[in-house]
């Protein structure tokens, strides 16, 4: 599934973002720690490069994440010049706490009053950056929702003498050019619901639990895996959560069931689901991706 969802802000977000990064020391990537490298804008990637800033990569819902995966991640980032990264939970406060000094090993010459250390956070819509704002400065400053593209202007803050924060919206990239992560990204609910089929999707993400925690689909939903199919886990949620057509003598509501099984995902009721690892994605980009085909899934 190719992306396409790319607001008309997003346009004019890039353009200012790109203009305030020759005023920040350090770029505070905000990503989502089930999926790093899928929520990881290259604009961001290309502007900070430019301009020869370090980086400092927040894996944030790390609390919702895998944990064997969120360390792999760590360590692949590790080995990157000029990046430095860190699992947290923007809902945290200890966590939050630790973003500065953190980011002032990026820049140790802004370190007082005469050169106050400046952040500029960046993400793409929805991985917590608003949550994120309001933690650092202990006050709303930034408008929080679970959708995405919620904040949609640039704004500075000056949270003391030494410290001073650039907030921008969440951009995306023009066009999502790897389906899988088109998939990802949808499945997180970094992207708006008009730009993919909630069914193709939910299949999609039915699969990869398949695969790879078959256990907390057990767990959830009271399903015997074995011999299932992906479609097979939607219906059988259906069955399981009353997903009925009205009208239809009784046939199977495969949408809600998909928007039930993506909500548990979303949610973390499910339990700690990371969507890629390194070694993962790396295998996964050398394959030729083919969404999920069956007759269940036709909308026509």
């Amino acid at each position: 599934m190719s992306i396409q969802w790319y607001p008309g802000h997003m346009t004019s977000a890039r353009k200012k973002a790109a203009e305030t990064l020759a005023m920040a020391d350090v770029v505070v990537e905000v990503l989502d720690a089930r999926l790093p490298a899928a929520s990881s804008n290259p604009m961001i990637h290309e502007l900070r490069a430019f301009r020869q800033r370090p980086c400092l990569k927040l894996l944030n819902k790390a609390d919702v994440a895998d944990p064997v995966a969120t360390k792999a991640w760590l360590d692949f980032y590790s080995q990157q010049p000029g990046v430095k990264a860190v699992a947290i939970s923007c809902k945290k406060a200890s966590d939050v706490a630790r973003i500065p000094s953190l980011a002032q090993q990026l820049a140790p010459h802004r370190n007082d009053a005469v050169k106050p250390l400046r952040l500029m956070i960046m993400g793409i819509p929805n991985v917590g950056k608003s949550t994120l704002m309001n933690a650092l400065v202990k006050k709303k400053v930034a408008a929080v929702g679970d959708m995405p593209a919620v904040t949609k202007s640039q704004q500075r803050i000056d949270v003391s003498s030494r410290l001073t924060l650039y907030d921008t919206p969440g951009m995306l990239w023009p066009k999502i050019e790897h389906p899988l992560d088109g998939m990802m990204l949808a499945a997180s609910h970094a992207v708006g619901v008009n730009a993919y089929h909630e069914l193709e999707v939910g299949t999609w993400l039915a699969g990869f639990l398949l695969e790879q925690y078959p256990e907390l689909l057990k767990g959830r939903y009271g399903l015997t895996t074995e011999g299932m199919d992906a479609v097979g886990v939607i219906e059988a949620v259906a069955k399981k959560r009353g997903c009925i057509l009205k009208g239809r003598g009784g046939e199977l509501d495969l949408e809600k069931a998909s928007q039930l099984l993506l909500t548990d995902y979303r949610t973390g009721t499910l339990g700690r689901i990371s969507l890629e690892t390194p070694q993962l994605r790396e295998d996964r980009l050398k394959q030729t991706f083919e969404p999920p085909v069956s007759n269940a899934i036709d909308k026509d």
